[in-house]
Formats: structure tokens, C-alpha cells, sequence
């Protein structure tokens, strides 16, 4: 009886403190960061195998290769010896003005998800600052952020993404699937590049969209693949999941389905949520009376607080897997922290913060510490300053082939191939559209409120051997 009591304490008290926190009203959509994402996200990758530690080497790719001759250090310098004549032959678009690159983000900076969108914005401007300290793009291009709120409204996001879009060279956040979604066909029309803070399935085969990480489907293809061989699972257990009610939670379940197809186990039973829902006894109590013993989440973080709270007053214990957009920091220092330590395992990217075996890591905190000192640790952080990376590597690439008006960003994009992300985020492979290959690894994380961002790495890198195998259409 103590039990139960203590249990369903939790559950009010993350009532009271998560809705209000984490996310407030979700209006149902996938974020990367997103969804979280991204998060999520997430945040992300595989060192370029040099092991120095530095994370110099985060700059270069395919497009850009040292053409200095240097060992990476230069990383963005590039073609910075061709000085003024480059800039006499440089084709240029809007948002370029002969020395400033102008860069567009489109966020949440005071809405409902902007617990999200202002370290998603931080990690990229960490990285922007960054890039700037060494001279700019091709070492002598400084690249100038244009900040913009959409208080996670898809019809601000219209209004706002017409008032910027012809001052920018590209957009490097475009923060919320419903937002992606809602400018996407403007987009088109503009030949403008965004980087969409999302890990929606549907980003990778669009021309004007620049996704980084792995998709929900390889989460989950790469979460069950490790819980069935790696994590103590097995095919017999009773398989469900719980997602929302919308492409975001398709988008898991269909991962979750070819992972069942290929590891041999069976998805008994499937509850679903609305957007603006509360209340998740139902689809608690729809679980429990099923039997289920593995459960696989895809949800928002105010969600996550209030199902999982919910379970745990039901004493409902069963092993919850999460795609990447299902944390959030305050999760970890919440009263429903000891369940989520003993139940909830985070399929994501990454690594735990501050682990300096990661190339990528001890590059970024040290960015960190200098560029914005006052930003605490954050999950989504990592994310942005991925995303500003990816960003980089297509401006360099533009550069380096002297044309930097929309029609070569796109070029540029097409011709970039394989870019690293240092143990921060999986490869990801940038062809035209049909061509692309986003990253088939993931992090598993478990949660440990005594880490900078409450969840712990316990596999990196980890990789299905049928992740491969799925196809994006």
C-alpha cells in the first residue's frame, strides 16, 4: 500500500511540474530536437578517425578538403588563399553582400516549445562563433545570424519566413516538423535550403531541406535490435508501443514494425494519443490489460512525464524504449526520476556530456565554455551545433565552387557526400535527393540524474545489421 501511495505522489507532482515545464501545450508535432527533434533528439555521429581530439577536423568533408595542404587545423580555411579574387568571382544570392554570409533561424524563442528552441539556437550560434574566430566561410566570409521567433505557430512560421527569407543565404533552423511542413512548399518555390530541426522520415528525399541524423524508423530499428541482443530482452516478450496520433508517431511505429519483422517478435498491441491529451489512463490501463512487458514510446516530453507518471501510480512497470525526442533535461530532476532510472531506456545520437573520448565532445564543450559560458548543459544543445555544422560544410562547399546564389547552395548540397560528425551524430550521405543516405547508428542512453543532462551513454555507435536494410520513399 506505501508503494502505491508513493507512486501515485509522483504522478501529482509531475502534474503539477512537467505540463508546465516541458514543453507546455505540444500541439502534437515532432521536433527534432523535436521531436524534440530532433531531438533529438537529438543530437548525432562518427569521428573522422583521427583520434586528436581537437574536433578541427568537424569543418572539412568532400567539398572542401585541405586545399591548403594543412592537417586539419586550418579546418576552415579551405580556398582562403585564393583571397580577393575569389570574392570578384563568386556568384552570389540574396542574404550575401560581398563579405557577410547571412543565415536564417526560424524557432520557438518564447512559445510553448522554446524549452527547445533556445539551446537549439545556442548550439548553432556556439558553432557560427566558432567558425567566425577563424577567419569566417573559406577564411574570410563571416557568417551573421538572423534570429527569428515563430513561437512555434505554423502560420507565424508563414509570415515570419517571408519577412526573412530574401535576406538569407540559407536557412540554418527551421525548428518543429509542423513548421517544416508548413513552409515547405514555400521553400520550393523560394529555392531557398533549410535545415530542419526535425528527424522526420520525410526530409530526406526533399531538395530543399538539409535533415541531419537518423530517422525515428532507425531509432527504433536500432533500439529493439540492441534491447533483443545486447540489452536482456528476447522475442518472447509482449511487445507494444504507445505514440502519437500522427506522422511523427507513424514514422516510430513503422521502425518498430520492420524491427519486429526482422528480429522475429510480435507487436501485440498499439495505444495512441492525441495532441492536447492529459489524461493517459486510458491508454495506460489499454497496455496493462494487454501484458505488456516492453513498450515502445514516441511521444513529446510533457507527454513522456505524464504517461510514464501515470504508469508508474498504476505500477505498470514495464521496459519503455523512447525515440530521442522523449527526454527532456527536467525529466531527470523530477519526483518521477527513480522510475525513469529503473524503466526508461532513450535511443538517440551522441554521447554522454562532457565524455572527452569523443572527439566531437571535447571540441564542443570547450566552444562552449568560451563562446557562451553561460549555457548549461543541454540535449538539443548538441543538436543545433550539428546542425550549424552541416551548415558550414555546405557554405564551404559553395564557396569553393564560387557560386553562392540559391541555385549553388542546392549544387553545393548535391556534391557534398559523406559529412562527419565526430562521435557526435551519425554520417550522413548528401547526394541529390534519391541518392541520400542518413546516418544508421544510434546512442543508447539510460537515465542518470548525477550526469550534466540526466541521461548516460551505455552503447554508442550501435548499428542494426538490417538498419541498412530500410528503404525511405
Amino acid at each position: 500500500m506505501k508503494k502505491k501511495q508513493w507512486f501515485r505522489l509522483l504522478a501529482l507532482l509531475l502534474a503539477a511540474a512537467l505540463f508546465a515545464a516541458a514543453c507546455g501545450d505540444d500541439d502534437g508535432d515532432s521536433t527534432a530536437a523535436d521531436d524534440g527533434d530532433d531531438a533529438p533528439a537529438a543530437d548525432d555521429g562518427d569521428s573522422d578517425g583521427d583520434g586528436d581530439g581537437d574536433g578541427d577536423d568537424m569543418v572539412e568533408d568532400d567539398a572542401d578538403d585541405a586545399d591548403d595542404g594543412d592537417d586539419g587545423g586550418d579546418m576552415v580555411e579551405d580556398d582562403a588563399d585564393d583571397g580577393d579574387d575569389m570574392a570578384e568571382e563568386l556568384a552570389t544570392g540574396p542574404g550575401f553582400d560581398g563579405s557577410t554570409i547571412n543565415v536564417g533561424v526560424i524557432s520557438d524563442l518564447s512559445g510553448p516549445a522554446a524549452i527547445i528552441g533556445n539551446p537549439l539556437t545556442a548550439g548553432g550560434q556556439v558553432y557560427y562563433d566558432y567558425i567566425n574566430s577563424q577567419g569566417g566561410i573559406a577564411g574570410q566570409y563571416l557568417i551573421e545570424t538572423v534570429e527569428i521567433d515563430h513561437q512555434y505557430s505554423p502560420a507565424t512560421a508563414v509570415q515570419v519566413y517571408n519577412d526573412i527569407k530574401d535576406d538569407v543565404v540559407i536557412l540554418g533552423q527551421l525548428f518543429g516538423t509542423p513548421i517544416t511542413n508548413a513552409v515547405l512548399e514555400s521553400l520550393k518555390e523560394d529555392g531557398l535550403v533549410a535545415a530542419p530541426a526535425s528527424l522526420d522520415a520525410f526530409w530526406v528525399r526533399e531538395q530543399n531541406l538539409l535533415p541531419i541524423g537518423g530517422p525515428y524508423q532507425i531509432q527504433a530499428i536500432n533500439g529493439f535490435d540492441w534491447w533483443i541482443n545486447e540489452g536482456g530482452g528476447n522475442v518472447d516478450q509482449v511487445y507494444c508501443s504507445f505514440i502519437q496520433d500522427d506522422p511523427y508517431g507513424e514514422a516510430g511505429q513503422e521502425g518498430l514494425e520492420f524491427a519486429a519483422d526482422n528480429l522475429g517478435f510480435t507487436v501485440t498491441e498499439v495505444a495512441r494519443y492525441v495532441s492536447g491529451d492529459t489524461d493517459f489512463s486510458a491508454q495506460v490501463q489499454q497496455l496493462q490489460g494487454a501484458g505488456c512487458e516492453v513498450v515502445f514510446l514516441v511521444t513529446l516530453p510533457s507527454v513522456t512525464g505524464g504517461a510514464l507518471g501515470t504508469a508508474a501510480a498504476s505500477e505498470f512497470t514495464p521496459q519503455w524504449i523512447g525515440v530521442s525526442p522523449v527526454w527532456i533535461n527536467v525529466l531527470a530532476q523530477s519526483g518521477l526520476a527513480p522510475y525513469l532510472q529503473a524503466y526508461l531506456v532513450i535511443v538517440a545520437e551522441g554521447s554522454t556530456w562532457g565524455d572527452e573520448s569523443v572527439p566531437g565532445m571535447a571540441a564542443m564543450v570547450e566552444r562552449l565554455e568560451e563562446f557562451a559560458p553561460d549555457q548549461p548543459p543541454d540535449y538539443y544543445f548538441t543538436f543545433g551545433y550539428l546542425q550549424a555544422h552541416a551548415v558550414v560544410q555546405v557554405l564551404e562547399a559553395a564557396v569553393a565552387n564560387g557560386d553562392l546564389s540559391r541555385e549553388g547552395i542546392i549544387e553545393a548540397m548535391n556534391g557534398l557526400g559523406t559529412v562527419a560528425f565526430e562521435g557526435l551524430g551519425g554520417d550522413y550521405f548528401y547526394g541529390t535527393p534519391d541518392e541520400r543516405i542518413p546516418s544508421t547508428e544510434n546512442t543508447i542512453f539510460i537515465v542518470n540524474p548525477e550526469v550534466p543532462n540526466g541521461v548516460e551513454a551505455v552503447a554508442t555507435g550501435y548499428r542494426s545489421p538490417f538498419a541498412s536494410d530500410f528503404v525511405f520513399e
